[in-house]
């Protein structure tokens, strides 16, 4: 474990980091040639004027205004200027409410760190009965910690009350929280623009009809049952057809490429090698090259188009359905159709930017092998994770090292290069052992078959949580490789376990506080930085650009990551919460993370992202209830820690804490999560009757007519809408192909015969 020297070390570092990426910040976004990449929101609103027309050549590329490099740091006061209302105006409710989760790490932690280092340092630091042991390695940070209190001692009782105070805290600022956040989303529904999702349903699973065609089934079925139907889109499956068009949008752009390599220099063309990557192959004229290749993707783009629009196998049973009043949509989106619970399945459609079109094409049946198939593999790679992590982890230290390469033993010894392998190494390496997870696990969610972006993103999240508290959490707090711990968990009681990972959480704190300033302090001011996309726009600016519109399409602003960046937030509410009543000197460092976070990320939604899709805050009810798991843990622990201190008599108060929890979570669930789920049918009437008022001459139909097509068909939106003409509410024949005439709809030729004969 490193002493506060370590840790001193560690901590210059990071903040010597973290200072230099945000000065390179505040002097690269006040040039003139950096303007688009620091502030590409503006750009795409259409309220900022490139700085780079100006008649002086230095100062498009280089800003000579002195006065600017004085407010260098003006950004922070402007990024806490804008007012919450106006933020969810400018970004949307989820940028403006994932903020909010750093804001509450802040209200959370910041009475809970008050208390914990005026009560609980000094009540730890004055039982000196680390030093009374001399049998026992201990440093600094271990006289902070639970450690140096005594077995049986009565101090333990502070540590008990303090668990106490957190969990009632924690209700309270969870509790006033959700309520808030749910509040903000009935508002931002009932005030936002219109949106062709607050009239649409998803339904899924149509069941075939040797009668009609999966449209005229579609258009059958909800003319009938729902007097407020007004029209339908049937989904394509246009993979193949949207994998040529990417390949030829890439080949366009090589083809742009060579074309201003030429311009440049007209006396030689171009070449390059056909073979992967330009690696091999044989070396061809570049410019006809890519002519060529990109000619011949024209004639199979349409060959595909041709297909799907001939081929009714193309039509995958699935359908988004519009209809006349937000009121008709949520009564259809929250109502089972059928007596056949597995057929008809209707959802809120995802507003059109939110749609994962290629999981649409997957057969309903398929979806639970493959969410079981991937629940298995999850199993696999989190706890088989567990052993390049150790392994890694055991030369992240002296011992180690030593071991590996003896011949750097002088080297090792000397006290500044010890305190960095001790104070800041295994953080950096866990961290680099990270960077590759996120984009496992959103393939594996994509695999699962989930059919919107924000339904990924919050899986992905809730993947990536598992994996963070197995592996960096638990994995880090238990010594051992992974196959150790798991024979030492097999030849032990289950009753044990919490006794064994409490007893070795204070021993952990030091690693725990090098991981935070490596990647909530160093990693966070990264971020501001921006550097991939800093160095990708130069290179796409000097390549690829011709136009201001190609100078636009450079731009690369991102958005907020969601599935990675939620699960670590997590992480340090876990890692607050546990540690608060064992080791409180941790706080402070989580403090800074949460309220750097807090800054960085609200200029960043300000200036610089722009969200892939808007979903309404729908991701709340995850966030709360992984603050109450990490609640929850940091209670069984502590149980577990105090019966290895023989504070038996503790044991039935703290046990009351995790039913008071779990209590607490149900009693939220049922309060609050409704407003993520549900539209409310009184909100619906209010809207419709409003939107009538002001707009009496709307053409719903022809606003929602092309709103979910696919993305490739959407130059060819007449040729690909099957969108039917609307059904007179007073006629109760519905148009069908059907020998029966019958209004309601049957699932089969034989049901339609028998409704004849009857």
């Amino acid at each position: 474990m490193g002493s506060l020297s370590d840790i001193g070390l560690a901590a210059g570092i990071n903040i010597l980091s973290a200072i230099g990426f945000l000065l390179a910040f505040a002097i690269l976004r006040i040039q003139p040639f950096n303007d688009r990449v620091y502030f590409p929101k503006w750009y795409l609103k259409g309220t900022r004027n490139s700085p780079r027309h100006s008649s002086n050549v230095v100062s498009k590329f280089v800003n000579l205004d002195c006065g600017t490099y004085l407010r260098f740091l003006n950004w922070m006061p402007a990024a806490l200027k804008m007012p919450e209302p106006e933020l969810i105006r400018h970004a949307g409710l989820d940028s403006a409410v994932y903020v909010r989760i750093y804001c509450l790490g802040l209200k959370l932690f910041v009475p809970i760190a008050m208390l914990g280092l005026s009560v609980l340092v000094p009540v730890n630091w004055t039982s000196e009965t680390l030093e009374k042991t001399k049998a026992l390695t201990f440093n600094d940070i271990d006289k902070l910690s639970i450690s140096n209190v005594g077995k049986g001692s009565d101090r333990l009782w502070a540590h008990l009350t303090m668990a106490y105070a957190i969990t009632f805290w924690t209700f309270y600022v969870l509790y006033r929280e959700y309520k808030v956040v749910a509040t903000m989303r009935l508002n931002f529904l009932a005030l936002e623009e219109r949106r062709p999702d607050q009239f649409t349903v998803m339904v899924r699973n149509v069941p075939p009809d040797p009668d009609e065609s999966v449209s005229e089934h579609v258009q059958h079925f909800f003319s009938v049952n729902h007097r407020d139907y007004l029209s339908h889109q049937v989904v394509y499956n246009a993979n193949k057809l949207a994998n040529v068009v990417d390949k030829k949008k890439s080949l366009q752009n090589w083809l742009v490429y060579y074309e201003n390599k030429h311009a440049r220099n007209p006396e030689k063309r171009p070449t390059a090698k056909t073979g992967f990557w330009g690696l091999w192959g044989k070396r061809v004229d570049a410019i006809d090259y890519y002519k060529n290749e990109i000619e011949k993707l024209s004639i199979e783009e349409e060959s595909e188009r041709e297909l799907i629009m001939n081929d009714q196998k193309a039509i995958m049973p699935v359908a988004f359905v519009s209809f006349k009043s937000r009121w008709g949509a949520a009564v259809c989106a929250q109502t089972q159709q059928s007596s056949n619970p597995t057929i008809w399945l209707t959802e809120w459609a995802p507003e059109p930017r939110d749609v994962y079109w290629p999981n649409l094409s997957i057969p309903f049946f398929e979806l639970t092998i493959r969410r079981l198939i991937m629940a298995v593999a999850l199993f696999f790679l989190t706890f088989f994770f567990m052993i390049p992590i150790a392994f890694v982890q055991s030369l992240a230290n002296i011992e180690g090292i030593e071991r590996v390469a003896p011949f750097l033993r002088p080297l090792i010894e000397k006290k500044v290069v010890k305190s960095f392998i001790q104070g800041f190494l295994p953080g950096i390496v866990l961290k680099i052992f990270l960077i590759l997870l996120p984009t496992i696990l959103m393939t594996m969610s994509k695999i699962e078959g989930h059919t919107s972006l924000s339904g990924l993103n919050r899986k992905s999240a809730a993947k990536y949580y598992l994996f963070l508290f197995v592996n960096v959490f638990l994995g880090s707090v238990i010594t051992g490789t992974a196959f150790q711990q798991l024979d030492s968990f097999i030849h032990q009681s289950a009753n044990t376990i919490p006794e064994t990972i409490g007893e070795s959480i204070p021993m952990k704190a030091s690693f725990f506080i090098t991981f935070i300033m490596v990647d909530g302090w160093a990693g966070i001011a990264a971020e501001i930085l921006r550097l991939k996309p800093l160095i990708m726009f130069h290179i796409k600016n000097s390549f690829l650009v011709k136009t201001d519109q190609d100078r636009e399409q450079a731009m690369d602003p991102g958005s907020l990551d969601f599935a990675s960046s939620e699960p670590r937030i997590q992480l340090y509410f876990l890692l607050g919460l546990v540690y608060a009543a064992v080791t409180p000197i941790l706080l402070p460092f989580i403090l800074l993370f949460f309220g750097l976070s807090y800054l960085v990320f609200r200029h960043q939604i300000i200036n610089v992202y722009n969200q892939q899709y808007e979903s309404g805050a729908q991701f709340w009810p995850d966030v709360h209830r992984r603050i109450i798991i990490a609640l929850i843990v940091s209670q069984i622990l502590l149980m577990g820690l105090l019966s290895t201190k023989h504070a038996a008599n503790s044991t039935p108060l703290i046990l009351v804490l995790p039913v008071l929890t779990i209590w607490f979570h149900i009693f939220c669930k049922n309060r609050f999560e409704p407003a993520f789920v549900k539209f409310p049918l009184q909100d619906a009437v209010v809207k419709d009757t409003l939107e009538r008022a002001t707009e009496p001459n709307l053409d719903l139909r022809a606003y929602l007519k092309d709103a979910y097509i696919h993305p490739v068909f959407c130059c060819e939106a007449q040729s690909f809408a099957s969108m039917e003409e609307d059904v007179e509410e007073k006629n109760l024949l519905v148009p069908t192909k059907r020998t029966s005439q019958r209004s309601s709809p049957s699932n089969s030729k034989h049901a339609s015969e028998l409704g004849t004969h009857s």
